[in-house]
């Protein structure tokens, strides 16, 4: 009998990539022990091959150094074949998959970063996709330590060929950090300390890295300035930029003006998250969505440790997901009144529901429309505007959460700030997202301390007389100086 990758579930259809995988192996068996064939394959029996010698890697761990011997004799393409077959396994079956085989997927996979096969940093980053927010159970805390380690391990190799799967790793990892470090107890100890590790040494010898993040890598970062490494990282960014000796940066205010990539938020969804909020947004019909919603509440949202993703998801729906025209203009459920679901659900109020709020605010507080996406600040003042018939109270808190940034959030750069949310608005009435700011300035339902304070703001934008030479310009990432 071909063993498994996956936990057989009643009356469900098996799936199409772990049945063509079981198929191969089943057919090419005989040929996957010594002595191996000598012959070329054809372009078909190598697809084959390569499909029988992944799932006998993935199921037969006593024979997998064997197995692995076999491919590096007959592969042809720089493992490729093979890596886009790991690819899919991860996207689709990860969840899934027995234990044994997470096992011997991570041992593959750091044979494939040995090799250098072709897609390995595709793979790492899709590995990465699959650490859930907010879940500390030893199964998830187990792939955060493997991909982490791997990360330190093959620190030289990665830096050469692949930098970049350390911004992901960054993104990924600070964000985790945020969750771990509020944690206590033995077996989070060790990981913390890699993690740690990991970050403070990407920051630290490899800063042109956090540039190519952007803004959100500032965001991440604040989250951790009560961890000691991490609040000397944050003293010098504010006082001492030079500290990173990274050519053309000399302000934190630099970071602040360059957009993060949507792709960085993909990294704390996963694929499956992914594909129910995507489906959410594009089928689902505005009346229709309470049942969907609350599916997907008891699917990723159950347990009140993982109310902290609601900040990932937030992040995700604003830079990730922009709906073209057609769905805008139509009765489809639309993303401010998921996310408006979304920050009701907090069952309790503490740091998580404000950096909620921060994410769905962060691009306003910086908005250039130079390069910037009006499609990152739209769903904010829908969700203000719509809210006011019916749950006025919503509008006030984000109206006031707006507010409160202006002031608060960082006082050395308070008119970057307030150039950045004067902006926001001006550009979301320019552009017809909503006929007019009064809606919001002469809504009389609205507070009325926060109505003059919105007030104040508008009408400071054309006072503000910032010149376009003291706004910074977004540096290039450059080379570290010597």
């Amino acid at each position: 009998m071909v063993p498994n990758l996956t936990l057989a579930v009643p009356h469900e259809a098996e799936n199409q990539v772990e049945l063509s995988l079981k198929q191969s192996f089943e057919s090419l068996q005989p040929s996957l022990k010594p002595p191996f064939s000598l012959t070329i394959p054809t372009p078909d029996e190598y697809t084959q091959l390569n499909h029988a010698i992944l799932h006998a890697i993935l199921t037969q761990p006593q024979f997998a150094k064997t197995h692995i011997k076999h491919l590096h004799a007959i592969v042809t393409d720089g493992y490729a074949t093979f890596l886009s077959l790991l690819l899919k396994i991860v996207y689709h079956l990860y969840p899934k998959l027995l234990g044994s085989v997470k096992n011997q997927l991570l041992w593959v996979t750091d044979e494939m970063v040995r090799v250098s096969g072709i897609g390995y940093d595709a793979l790492l980053i899709s590995l990465m996709r699959q650490i859930v927010g907010g879940d500390f159970s030893d199964d998830n805390l187990w792939l955060c330590t493997k991909l982490v380690t791997l990360l330190l391990d093959k620190w030289d190799s990665l830096l050469e060929e692949a930098s970049h799967v350390f911004c992901s790793g960054l993104y990924v990892f600070l964000r985790l950090l945020a969750d771990h470090c509020r944690l206590n107890g033995e077996k989070f100890e060790s990981l913390k300390h890699l993690e740690v590790n990991l970050c403070v040494k990407i920051v630290r010898e490899e800063f042109h890295l956090c540039l190519k993040i952007g803004r959100d890598f500032i965001r991440l970062l604040q989250d951790l300035v009560h961890v000691p490494e991490f609040k000397s990282i944050w003293k010098d960014l504010m006082l001492n930029p030079t500290r990173f000796n990274t050519l053309g940066f000399s302000s934190v205010s630099q970071i602040y003006c360059t957009r993060t990539s949507s792709r960085y938020a993909l990294l704390r969804i996963t694929p499956e998250m992914e594909t129910q909020l995507r489906f959410l947004l594009t089928h689902v019909k505005l009346g229709h969505q309470k049942r969907h919603l609350m599916w997907f509440a008891r699917k990723f949202l159950s347990e009140l440790d993982k109310e902290t993703v609601i900040v990932d998801i937030v992040r995700f729906i604003c830079c990730a997901h922009h709906p073209p025209n057609e769905i805008i203009q139509s009765d489809v459920v639309p993303r401010w009144a998921v996310i408006g679901w979304l920050l009701t659900t907090f069952r309790r109020k503490n740091y998580i529901e404000a950096n909620a709020k921060l994410a769905l605010f962060y691009d306003w507080l910086f908005f250039d429309e130079r390069m910037d996406n009006i499609m990152n600040i739209e769903p904010a003042i829908l969700l203000m505007v719509h809210s006011i018939p019916q749950y006025v109270e919503m509008t006030n808190t984000l109206v006031e959460f707006l507010l409160l940034l202006l002031d608060n959030y960082d006082m050395e750069h308070k008119d970057i700030i307030v150039k950045g949310v004067s902006s926001a608005f001006r550009l979301l009435e320019s552009k017809g997202v909503i006929q007019s700011l009064d809606v919001l300035t002469s809504c009389p339902t609205l507070s009325p301390s926060l109505k003059e304070g919105l007030s104040r703001l508008l009408l400071s934008c054309g006072k503000l007389g910032i010149s376009k030479e003291f706004l910074p310009v977004p540096i290039q990432p450059g080379q570290q100086m010597v």
